[in-house]
């Protein structure tokens, strides 16, 4: 008996150690390609040319002083573009996703589960096959090319995301925790934004960090629908460092880790609520 529980320990511990390992690996191709564009971006582009992979013997900060210092790249601008942009989608993405998403989970009324199937309809639709209707409705409204006109097609396709994950969160809520504040004579709005939100926080902040991600990151709409460099996002300016015959990476990439810089503060800055976010999501939503 004991000689079989020793061989049942021997087998877990190697198995966990080759789970271990295939884990650790996977890390390291995930890191690893962050780690090399930091180290890569301290370099100018005869010694990136030179030695692709190696460390830089001769580390400069020449990338970030000609990217920060030329005006012709228009980075703090797009940096301000893209932070606007994405905050105020994402604040009307969560502020209707909620009400949506508590009312077609609490409100009973002709049609419910019609507009619930409708807005789910929509995250079937591939977005970017609405790239040229969407386009040729801008243009011909004179809606393109505006600070505003991204915020449009964020905020409708983030919303079937946002309705169905709070929808679901809060059919999980007791409907006794709001009777309960009706007896005390709490009004149906008081009771929707000090009772009900506060606990549907964990999958609000899930749906936050989905659509901050996504938004940052958007490139399709943000090339189809602006058109002047003042008003270009992230995704858009850092085209400007790849030529037509040649690239100059190390500037690329000093250009990318200073428009990521805000995202990764963000993240350090949020961790634990993210962590609860997704954990809260995953179970409940």
């Amino acid at each position: 008996m004991e000689k079989n529980l020793m061989v049942q320990k021997v087998r877990n511990g190697v198995l966990g150690v080759i789970l271990n390992g295939i884990l650790i690996i996977f890390s390291l191709t995930c890191i690893f390609p962050l780690v090399w564009m930091f180290y890569s971006s301290f370099k100018e582009k005869r010694a990136f040319n030179a030695d692709i992979m190696g460390l830089p013997s001769e580390p400069t900060l020449v990338n970030y002083i000609r990217i920060l210092t030329n005006s012709d790249y228009h980075l703090a601008e797009s940096m301000w573009n893209s932070v606007r942009t994405t905050a105020l989608s994402v604040f009307f993405i969560v502020l209707f996703g909620f009400i949506v998403g508590y009312i077609l989970a609490r409100v009973r009324f002709r049609g419910n589960r019609l507009l619930y199937m409708m807005f789910l309809m929509g995250m079937l639709i591939p977005i970017h096959s609405l790239l040229v209707p969407i386009y040729v409705v801008f243009n011909n409204t004179g809606m393109s090319n505006k600070w505003f006109t991204l915020l449009l097609p964020y905020v409708s396709f983030g919303l079937p995301l946002s309705i169905f994950l709070v929808e679901g969160y809060v059919k999980s809520i007791p409907i006794a925790l709001e009777e309960a504040a009706a007896i005390d004579g709490s009004s149906f709005s008081r009771t929707l934004w000090t009772i009900i939100l506060p606990m549907c926080k964990p999958i609000l902040v899930t749906v936050a960090i989905i659509q901050v991600f996504g938004n940052w990151n958007e490139f399709s709409f943000a090339l189809v629908l602006i058109k002047d460099v003042a008003l270009q996002t992230v995704p858009l300016a850092l085209t400007q460092f790849k030529g037509q015959f040649a690239s100059d990476y190390p500037k690329q990439m000093a250009a990318m880790l200073i428009t990521m810089s805000p995202i990764i503060v963000l993240y350090f800055a949020f961790s634990k609520e993210i962590i609860k976010g997704m954990v809260a999501g995953a179970v409940k939503g």
